[in-house]
């Protein structure tokens, strides 16, 4: 599905939201790797057009709830980059005062209710998120990033099928990347694909190319649509391949050489540059200069990191129960 011809000089925008995840995920792998960043880090390569594609279609004011893969989804939803590098490194500054770390990364003032170690977590999350929307008569719209492994947990079937009862305003969206942990999905169920489950459960669902964020954007915009309207809920699978192993670090034993060669060549960023091109909507030199400025917008994401002091012993007990 292509966005109008109108909207499409929007793509140099989600081009530069890429390569912003790309950037900070290719250094956070790198500081990682160095013993600069404590505890684990899961990268997003290769899935960038997922992130900027779903949340490109949400309002300010939208939920979002997500993975342990996360970065790349609290970026693209607007999550400061100071904040978010500030956090990696477990300093006072970061986006919940250096006590959430990698896989707990969250900012409810940007709609981010956070990252999650538990696999299948974000869903029941978005489901209670999108509740509260009805309950307050707010036309917000919230939203589940999960991978294809989450599909299997039975946190995955009790949201949808209460959502669907309900009719809540929730985007239900897989990232099937192919693998679970290190498990090739495919070997786990006997399932068509993902988005086949949608009518088990009465509701709407849809499979994207997951690399391709002009298709990301206008399938995400038309659920999203749906949803505010009080169609939802929505289910959307978008296909793509993580280029990383499960964590950093993970020698990726199990991954084809032919299959990561034929992925890495649909890489999503390359596939936005080729059409920005062809369409004459920027030159090369244009898209140069864009991923020169991400990268030293990540740069200075570490100084400003690194400078920061870690959280005060006396704060441990803080932020943790409320008042």
């Amino acid at each position: 599905m292509a966005l109008h011809a109108q909207e499409r000089t929007g793509l140099v925008d989600l081009f530069a939201r890429m390569s912003l995840i790309r950037a900070f995920e290719q250094r956070v792998s790198s500081l990682y790797r160095a013993s600069e960043i404590p505890g684990f880090i899961h990268t997003s390569l290769g899935q960038e057009a997922v992130a900027v594609g779903v949340c490109a279609a949400l309002r300010d004011d939208d939920w979002i709830a997500t993975t342990h893969r996360g970065h790349g989804h609290c970026l693209a939803k607007g999550a400061d980059v100071d904040g978010a590098m500030a956090e990696l490194f477990g300093k006072a500054t970061g986006l919940c005062k250096g006590k959430g770390g990698s896989m707990h990364i969250a900012d409810p003032r940007k709609g981010i209710l956070g990252a999650n170690a538990i696999v299948g977590a974000s869903l029941p999350l978005a489901v209670g998120a999108a509740l509260s929307c009805r309950m307050l008569g707010s036309d917000q719209v919230s939203v589940a990033f999960f991978g294809d492994g989450a599909v299997n947990q039975g946190a995955f079937h009790e949201s949808i099928n209460l959502a669907a009862i309900w009719r809540l305003p929730v985007l239900f969206v897989c990232e099937d990347n192919g693998y679970a942990e290190f498990t090739d999905s495919s070997t786990m169920s006997r399932r068509e694909s993902v988005s086949a489950l949608g009518s088990a459960y009465g509701i709407a669902a849809a499979a994207v190319d997951g690399n391709d964020v002009e298709a990301v954007l206008a399938a995400a915009q038309d659920s999203v649509d749906a949803c505010r309207s009080g169609e939802g809920p929505f289910l959307l699978e978008a296909r793509t391949y993580r280029w990383q192993g499960h964590y950093e670090g993970d020698p990726q034993n199990y991954k084809p050489t032919e299959e990561a060669e034929a992925w890495l060549a649909r890489d999503p960023l390359l596939l936005a540059r080729s059409r920005i091109e062809a369409g004459g909507l920027a030159v090369a030199d244009e898209l140069d200069a864009i991923v020169r400025d991400t990268e030293d917008r990540v740069q200075r994401a570490e100084e400003f990191a690194r400078s920061s002091p870690f959280p005060a012993v006396e704060q441990v007990f803080t932020d943790v129960h409320a008042d």
